[in-house]
């Protein structure tokens, strides 16, 4: 039974709630990330990233004994599906050809972020399922369409199964710096190459030895040695890149700036340069991810690769940049894995192996929540095939691989 004593608030901001409230309860769960904290949070709204006027009005759930937080989740009403990297255009579509709204809708998500991890902050997996309950009862009472929980941890989507939410299946592509069938690290570059296909060992070579060739070389800054200069050229790179794609920039320069105050060591900066000018960067989160079950608390540091931008093209420099310099980083450091982002098949020749990311979603509307069941069964089944085919194609050489012929 739930405890009577526990009292539900739906919060206009996360300002609302104490950032040392919000990050302490962030800290108990099984796969906290930086993003989740009050200040990535935070700053989303406050730097006029995420707001209303750009389609994401906060609505807060959180869960309350007494004085003590003891559920929260980021939640908003969405008014488009931009930003969210699990698609339901379809959906939309579907509903505005039946005349009805699909929009609003309510999104429990990180804004602009794919990283998989904690969405549900609970006490207990009462408290967590308590959260699920409120949202949907929520969105009934507001009469809104639809709910969805997006890159959900395993204890979030068992939340959502208990409350009867329907589950989807999409595919990222994650490193672990663990040589193949052994729980030993790479000792170098060199070493992770060794372990690979003669094939992939040749192409990473012959790409960064063109960028190489090109005249580039790296180097990089964490935390609070990023300077302002620094971020400044980051952010010409990166919205450039949205640019070019014909798309304004999700994050505003703000926002960084609030990063660079308020999560400094959370940040890794690789800035790319030719002839001592800068030419292009990328950036990545730094965490710590508590892996432990029950009171045993393990914890593996985790790179994510977030964002990238470059002002001029050089053949590879992508490739470079997001991946075999970030990787040579975490072998370096000790990082025991690094997630690549969303999709991209093209990262399995760089050893990011497919890995399934889950979400979780609601629908008001009987016939229309029959129909994406169905469609979720066929979608899921060949989810699952696509992932098992990818297994097949592993980097990684077998024992027999490279073994010349006699």
């Amino acid at each position: 039974m739930v405890d009577s004593k526990i009292i539900a608030r739906m919060l206009p901001s996360i300002l609302e709630v104490p950032a040392h409230t919000w990050n302490t309860l962030l800290a108990k769960q099984s796969h906290p990330t930086p993003f989740m904290r009050h200040e990535y949070l935070a700053a989303m709204h406050t730097s006029g990233s995420a707001l209303p006027a750009t389609g994401w009005t906060p609505q807060f759930m959180t869960l309350w004994d007494g004085d003590a937080l003891v559920g929260a989740c980021p939640a908003y009403l969405k008014t488009h599906s931009y930003g969210e990297y699990v698609f339901d255009w379809a959906w939309a579509d579907a509903y505005r050809r039946h005349g009805l709204a699909y929009y609003p809708k309510l999104l429990v998500a990180v804004p602009f972020t794919p990283v998989p991890g904690t969405r549900l902050m609970a006490r207990d997996s009462t408290c967590r399922a308590l959260l699920l309950q409120h949202l949907q009862q929520w969105a009934q009472s507001q009469g809104i369409s639809s709910a969805h929980m997006l890159f959900a941890s395993d204890e979030d989507m068992a939340a959502s199964q208990i409350c009867g939410w329907m589950h989807r299946q999409t595919v990222q592509f994650h490193w672990q710096n663990t040589k193949p069938s052994t729980q030993v690290a790479f000792a170098n570059f060199e070493d992770f190459l060794a372990s690979l296909s003669q094939e992939k060992r040749k192409k990473i070579r012959q790409e960064r030895r063109k960028v190489a060739d090109a005249g580039v070389r790296f180097r990089w800054a964490r935390g609070e040695q990023i300077t302002v200069s620094e971020w400044d050229f980051f952010y010409r790179c990166y919205e450039r890149t949205y640019l070019e794609h014909g798309n304004p920039p999700y994050l505003s320069r703000a926002f960084f700036t609030q990063m660079a105050q308020t999560m400094p060591e959370s940040w890794l900066l690789f800035i790319a340069e030719r002839n001592g000018t800068p030419i292009a960067t990328s950036l990545i989160a730094i965490s710590a991810i508590n892996t432990a079950v029950g009171s045993n608390f393990v914890y593996k540091s985790v790179a994510f690769g977030r964002y990238w931008g470059a002002l001029e093209r050089v053949d590879c420099l992508h490739f470079e940049a997001c991946y075999y310099q970030p990787l040579q980083w975490c072998i370096e450091q000790g990082i025991d894995h690094f997630e690549g982002g969303a999709q991209g098949e093209h990262k399995m020749a760089r050893a990011l192996l497919p890995t399934s990311t889950h979400s979780a979603h609601w629908l008001a509307h009987p016939a229309f929540a029959s129909a994406v069941h169905d469609f979720l069964a066929r979608e899921g089944a060949g989810v699952q095939a696509y992932v098992e085919h990818l297994e097949g194609r592993s980097p990684f050489k077998t024992a027999t691989a490279d073994r010349k012929p006699l």
